[in-house]
């Protein structure tokens, strides 16, 4: 095994097995791929779709295209394996470039689980649970199941506001809110690590009544605790898994617990077997249907699927609440209707028609300053340089990064837009080193990233 998790010598001893040819299978996250292996015969990428297989910072790449590439080298056969594709694999698929095989059963032979809405509107909450959804769990509790309760929202509570005159706790070098945590009790931000004790009283009106708005993972945790108080409850989250070996004890308790439940966030969707899980419930289902990258419905997709997924996975019956203020939302009725498949049939149509990728090319260029006009006038200038040459892309921009200031840097973005693959490498090698030598070239932080994933 390979991942940042081992020890410089763990990770030494297992690089030489695998250089030596004495280990025959390596299993690792994206950097694996660099592993020298002298018999290479398959490469397996297991969730294909998963975001975190580009590596954002330094040296960019997909580990996914690299493992393509990789198998192309080595003569070898790759096993891309989702099940939820990337739209970009699916295109490849319909293409005729890769062989698309279907599990047309889940595994075992279980049958899928039913997947139901809860309108969210209207309704009386308790850190995010309905009524209706806290009676789905006293009712698989009582059969000694277990259930999942999903939150990509980890901490107690997202905003800290101020009931006296609505100030709202934000990260002096973000914009964003700050999350409240506890134990300890502090303000975090989540971007880029900014930590400080919460104020006794407003900073602007001194009043003493601020309110923890929202619910993260551990508001739910605690919530969970005080409605079913005997019951087994394990935090799975970022927080609660940093200490080694804290994913295997967590496995254990799971496993030797019968009635339990589950809280977590992303890491509880990446491909769990859980056997007694017969209920899963999207606390937040809407999360991500407006977001302004044009992967967002994606992505919600992708991570809906995958977390009803948990549920079912033995032979008993499963259930998957989604709670919602959109219920009518085309997204939420296309996944119940026809599930990924209908979806992402849609959404490559809609790619289709406006030549996103996987029908068009992009490249993003990112730049970081202390002051937000010198990040927009680089790009600018770049923009002006590039119009001008041979194979020009479309260029959209350039403007502030949806999250402008970050860790005190401000960013600004400048996407450029191709039909072909081919002109768009070609116009790159000629306009980078025309950028290279702009005058604000060295004055400020700047990179390009071909195939961007998140325009984040």
């Amino acid at each position: 095994m390979l991942h940042s998790g081992l020890t410089d010598r763990e990770r030494l001893r297992a690089w030489r097995r695998a250089y030596l040819g004495h280990a025959a299978i390596v299993i690792g996250t994206r950097s694996t791929l660099f592993t020298p292996m002298p018999h290479l015969g398959l490469i397996i990428v297991d969730e294909e779709h998963d975001l975190s297989f580009k590596q954002q910072e330094g040296f960019r790449y997909n580990a996914r295209d690299l493992a393509i590439l990789r198998a192309q080298l080595a003569n070898c056969p790759v096993v891309l394996g989702s099940a939820t594709p990337s739209l970009e694999s699916l295109a490849n698929a319909k293409q005729g470039r890769y062989q698309h095989l279907f599990l047309k059963e889940r595994a075992a032979n279980v049958a899928q689980p039913t997947i139901k809405l809860i309108d969210l509107r209207g309704q009386k909450l308790q850190a995010g649970l309905t009524s209706a959804l806290k009676e789905a769990i006293a009712i698989r509790l009582k059969k000694d199941e277990q259930v999942i309760i999903f939150l990509n929202r980890r901490g107690f509570a997202p905003v800290l506001l101020c009931h006296a005159c609505a100030w709202q706790a934000k990260c002096p070098r973000c914009d964003a809110k700050i999350t409240l945590h506890r134990n300890p009790v502090r303000l975090h931000c989540h971007h880029c690590g900014f930590s400080q004790q919460p104020p006794s009283h407003c900073p602007e009106c001194n009043s003493a009544e601020l309110k923890a708005i929202g619910a993260g993972t551990v508001r739910v945790e605690e919530t969970l605790q005080e409605l079913f108080p005997k019951v087994a409850i394990h935090r799975i989250d970022r927080d609660s898994t940093q200490r080694k070996d804290s994913w295997h004890n967590l496995y254990a308790d799971i496993e030797n617990n019968k009635a339990a439940i589950l809280v977590g966030t992303q890491m509880l969707a990446k491909g769990h077997h859980f056997p007694n899980v017969t209920l899963v419930a999207l606390l937040e289902a809407d999360s991500g249907l407006f977001g302004a990258d044009f992967r967002a419905s994606e992505r919600v997709a992708q991570l809906i699927t995958q977390v009803a997924g948990r549920a079912g996975r033995a032979h008993k019956a499963g259930l998957v609440l989604l709670q919602s203020h959109q219920p009518e939302h085309p997204l939420l009725q296309q996944l119940l209707s026809s599930g990924y498949q209908g979806f992402a049939e849609l959404a490559l149509a809609e790619r289709e028609m406006i030549g996103m990728p996987p029908y068009g090319y992009l490249a993003l260029v990112r730049a970081e300053a202390h002051y937000p006009e010198v990040a927009l006038n680089f790009l600018t200038e770049a923009m002006s340089r590039g119009q001008v040459l041979d194979n020009a892309p479309e260029f959209w921009g350039p403007i502030p990064a949806p999250m402008e200031k970050k860790a005190g840097i401000f960013r600004a973005h400048l996407l450029l837009k191709s039909k072909q693959r081919s002109r768009l490498q070609q116009f790159l090698k000629h306009w980078l080193t025309i950028v290279n030598g702009l005058p604000d070239a060295k004055r400020l932080r700047w990179h390009i990233d071909v195939d961007p994933q998140e325009l984040a």
